[in-house]
C-alpha cells in the first residue's frame, strides 16, 4: 500500500485509516521511526517500563552480592553433592522400589 502524506508545520503526519487497520495500529500506539538512506521506516514498537537507580544504590547491591572468604567454595560443594550422589550407582535414587 502506498500513500502520499502531508507533513504539517509541526512535523506531524497522519497515517491513513486503511493502513492503520492493516497494520493493527490503534490510538496511542507507539512506533519507532528510523531513517534508512532516503527513506523513513515506521515500525510498531513495544514499550517496556524500566526503573532508574542511582549509582550508589547499584554499588551497594554489588557489594552485598560479594561472597565472604570461603563462602563461594562452600556453596559450590553444597550444590555439587546432590548431583554427585545421584550419579553414584547403588544410591537411593538409582535403586528400584521393592515390590509388594
Amino acid at each position: 500500500m502506498k500513500e502520499n502524506l502531508i507533513v504539517s508545520a509541526k512535523g506531524q503526519i497522519t497515517l491513513p485509516a486503511a493502513m492503520r487497520r492493516a497494520l493493527g495500529l490503534h490510538g496511542n500506539t507507539i512506533v519507532t521511526a528510523e531513517q534508512q538512506g532516503g527513506r523513513i521506516v515506521l515500525v510498531p514498537a513495544m514499550v517496556v517500563e524500566t526503573e532508574v537507580y542511582a549509582d550508589a544504590d547499584v554499588r551497594a547491591w554489588q557489594q552485598d552480592d560479594n561472597f565472604a572468604p570461603g563462602e563461594r567454595e562452600a556453596l559450590a560443594r553444597k550444590l555439587a553433592r546432590p548431583a554427585a550422589r545421584a550419579a553414584q550407582p547403588g544410591t537411593a535414587k538409582s535403586r528400584r522400589a521393592p515390590r509388594r
